[in-house]
């Protein structure tokens, strides 16, 4: 039994006022979302995490006042602590040796969870899925009312999940109690009869599984040779839960599957399709754990958005997206007209034009090459703008010769 238990570390709250009660006889499956307070909550129902409000009792008795705990209570946390070279009989011998048991019990564990061939060997070689069943042994050592598992299909393969199943549920047939913390929420659907479902440390459904099932509306989709006259009929017949799906189909809520069938076959209508969808437990799940880490405004994935868009930066151009504003002509192809390519060590700032690869000279206009000696203050036309092309260019016709500067430039230039 856990009894308005509550948890704090520092200013954290993993657990608050937390209750419910696990019956014997039942498998009882305590789900949450990672950070739920779930593990926090198992360690203190045994006795590893003192709470800061609140109780938890196995069999009436806190923990600490189980007078051998391990003929009471078996518990798997974590399918670690063994030693990787000792062997997987005398690890169980070991604790045989504690809990004042025959060492022919570890033989009989290891035969119940399917390790008898492996005895021999050492732990250290096995796999995660024989570590969890090496655990669950130890845990059924002392032949416990009560088994206290988290996770405990971690690393099992599909015969292993299948074996777990339908030992806990015969575990729990024979008058005992079985806690299981687990994210397999199909497996789990197929194991427990009661469920606890956690978030944010508080308890957001205590009860049968079959009476959360229940409390959720399931619908039944229908496809009619005429759906008109089977929304008539099932109106006539004080159905109301009536929903066009669209695509020729009736989705309706508040009947069964044999209840439109004969309003159906009453009113003449027949039926080329019909499915019942029944609420799942992982539905269930998230429809009571949503917005624990959901981000406000946060993007949903799989959702359509505008497409990507760049990091907008003042003055930055990204490569492949075009922005508005100037954009240099392309010349025509065999025009014969290049821009004038400022001479080697010459800097200009803002705008470049692209030099023209190297090659035969094409036909028409070419820039006289400037003789010997004779060198310029840095590339400039006329007035001249970073991002504002050449006044009326004309790719047939040399550009206007550049009006005379003064002297001292032309001076400043060559010193």
């Amino acid at each position: 039994m856990v009894q308005n238990l509550t948890k704090n570390f520092g200013t954290v709250a993993a657990v608050q006022n937390l209750s419910f009660h696990v019956e014997p006889g039942s498998v009882t499956g305590f789900l949450g979302p990672n950070g739920a307070g779930k593990t926090t909550t198992l360690r203190m129902l045994l006795g590893l995490v003192r709470p800061t409000a609140g109780y938890a009792t196995i069999n009436g008795q806190p923990f600490s006042g189980l007078g051998n705990p391990g003929r009471v209570v078996g518990a798997v946390l974590e399918a670690q602590g063994f030693h990787p070279k000792r062997s997987a009989i005398n690890h169980l011998r070991v604790y045989c040796s504690a809990m004042g048991l025959a060492d022919r019990r570890a033989d009989e564990v290891l035969g119940l969870v399917g390790l008898a061939a492996t005895a021999d060997r050492t732990v250290g070689g096995f796999s995660l899925g024989m570590k969890q069943r090496l655990a669950l042994a130890t845990a059924l050592l002392g032949d416990p009312q009560v088994l206290v598992l988290d996770e405990p299909a971690n690393g099992l393969d599909p015969e292993g999940i299948a074996w777990l199943r339908t030992f806990l549920r015969s575990f729990a047939a024979s008058g005992r109690t079985v806690l299981i913390s687990s994210h397999l929420l199909a497996e789990v659907e197929q194991t427990i009869d009661q469920v606890v479902i956690i978030s944010r440390g508080q308890t957001m459904y205590y009860g049968m599984l079959d009476d959360l099932r229940r409390s959720q509306q399931s619908r039944v989709i229908v496809q009619p040779a005429d759906a008109n006259a089977l929304v008539t009929a099932l109106q006539e017949a004080g159905i109301s839960g009536i929903q066009p799906t669209g695509d020729g189909k009736v989705a309706i809520t508040d009947a069964t599957v044999q209840q439109i069938g004969d309003v159906a076959a009453k009113a003449g209508v027949a039926l080329y399709g019909v499915q019942e969808e029944r609420v799942d437990l992982e539905q269930l799940f998230f429809r009571l754990t949503s917005g624990q880490y959901a981000a406000p405004g946060a993007v949903q994935y799989g959702t359509p958005s505008q497409g990507y868009q760049p990091p907008q930066q003042p003055g930055y151009q990204q490569p492949g997206y075009q922005q508005s504003g100037y954009h240099q002509p392309v010349p025509p192809q065999g025009s014969g007209y290049y821009q004038p390519v400022p001479p080697p060590g010459a800097h200009q700032s803002g705008y470049h034009q692209p030099v023209p690869p190297p090659g035969p000279h094409q036909s028409g206009y070419h820039q006289p090459v400037p003789p010997p000696g004779y060198q310029q203050s840095g590339y400039q036309q006329a007035e001249p703008s970073p991002y504002q092309a050449p006044s009326e260019p004309s790719p047939y016709q040399a550009p206007s010769a550049p009006e005379s500067k003064p002297e001292s430039t032309d001076q400043g230039g060559n010193a």
